[in-house]
């Protein structure tokens, strides 16, 4: 019997029962898609991390408390109040580390902001001018705050976009007073609508002295992070290098598994993400391949089903002169048929899914988000679902092709 006589009969098997047809599909169009949706939007998060990432530029170094985790129980350790001020002065000293271009430090806390009867909540960032620098973004209106207006813990601030638009709307907001945690402040400039860059949202930052941020809203004396800039590529690993002997020194740690900071350059920031990303990736992925397995039970169940009430139908094509071999191949065709009829459409609303979640954060939120379609997935979903369909489908379809024509015609 022909490749092409087989494969009709199978279809139309198939079209005999559409409703259990599509049913038994559903399962493997789940799976499919949600491996589709897991790789796209892992892949998207990634690219968008990354894309923030670049924001602070491939010269800059954090300088941040608590040891690097290497497990969730290690994750307290990253809020310790090891950074201080004695380290920002060592650091500075270009007999300690000669390779630096550029230093702030930097606190931050997020708070309700109150002008008359309006408010908006936003995050308080509280560093020196130079902050700024690392982004690349400057007021539109107004200007930063000088050196010695942070020495002099100056109640000054620079509003972003969003956060003047709350307040004020059109109004003329530059010079007037805030209130921060019952502490006012002054408006000396705005930010124009810059969006998230190197992950932070500035359209709902609030700028202000970092010495003023200390004093007067969270009455500490330590750093969240001193952000660096080396002099050029070829000091990156020399200044990291610099900065994390000259810390070590001042804390008196000599076991650097003892360190009570980290110093991480933007590809070693760059190299964690995308190892979280991936594992992450991985976890999910596995998850949801899980569901594939479900839809490949329900197939050879169904199939199974078919057989028995097929019976009659097996016994008469055999009568008829089908061999074992044409009933195994139509029957193994079915499944194959549903698993990759499911592969094809679970790639399709996957991809569908993946875009609009992709859509919906580029559209309703200030973070820029690349709509990945991963072709890899696309190739291991449709072949996982059709060696799925020829797995589960060898069992029902060898136990039709065992069947007697005789005792197959006496069946009830």
């Amino acid at each position: 019997m022909s490749f092409f006589y087989t494969l009709k009969t199978a279809i139309i098997g198939l079209r005999t029962n559409k409703i259990r047809s599509m049913l038994t599909v559903l399962g493997i169009v789940i799976g499919i898609s949600s491996i589709i949706m897991i790789i796209s939007i892992g892949q998207g998060a990634r690219a968008m991390i990354l894309n923030q990432l670049s924001g602070w530029g491939s010269l800059t170094i954090s300088v941040e408390p608590g040891a690097m985790p290497e497990g969730i129980s290690d994750m307290v350790e990253i809020y310790t109040n090891s950074i201080r001020n004695r380290d920002l002065k060592a650091i500075k000293n270009p007999f300690n580390v000669p390779n630096i271009k550029k230093i702030t430090p930097v606190v931050f806390t997020s708070d309700t902001i109150v002008y008359g009867r309006e408010t908006s909540r936003g995050q308080l960032v509280g560093s020196t001018g130079e902050y700024m620098d690392f982004l690349n973004v400057y007021p539109s209106e107004g200007r930063l705050f000088t050196e010695d207006e942070v020495k002099n813990k100056s109640k000054v601030v620079v509003l972003g976009w969003r956060i003047k638009d709350d307040l004020f709307g059109e109004s003329e907001a530059l010079g007037k007073k805030i209130k921060i945690k019952d502490q006012w402040f002054r408006i000396i400039g705005f930010f124009p609508k810059s969006g998230t860059v190197g992950m932070q949202d500035l359209d709902k930052m609030v700028l202000l002295p970092y010495t003023a941020a200390q004093s007067y809203l969270l009455g500490t004396d330590y750093f969240q992070a001193i952000i660096l800039q080396a002099k050029d590529e070829d000091h990156i690993n020399s200044a990291a290098e610099d900065i994390t002997r000259t810390i070590r020194e001042l804390h008196n740690i000599t076991d650097p598994d003892k360190d009570d900071f980290r110093v991480i350059t933007m590809d070693q920031a760059a190299s964690m993400i995308e190892g979280v990303m991936a594992a992450l990736t991985f976890f999910l992925g596995s998850v949801a391949a899980i569901s594939l397995v479900v839809g490949g039970i329900g197939i050879m169940n169904i199939m199974l089903v078919s057989v028995t009430e097929r019976t009659r139908e097996i016994g008469l094509r055999k009568a008829l002169g089908a061999t074992s071999r044409d009933i195994l191949l139509q029957f193994l065709y079915e499944s194959i048929i549903l698993t990759g009829l499911g592969g094809i459409l679970g790639v399709f609303l996957g991809g569908v899914f993946s875009w609009f979640i992709a859509w919906s954060v580029n559209n309703f939120t200030t973070y820029k988000w690349f709509f990945v379609f991963p072709i890899s997935g696309v190739l291991l979903g449709v072949g996982v679902a059709t060696i799925t369909g020829i797995v589960f489908g060898i069992y029902p379809a060898r136990k039709a092709a065992k069947e007697s024509p005789i005792e197959a015609l006496k069946y009830e």
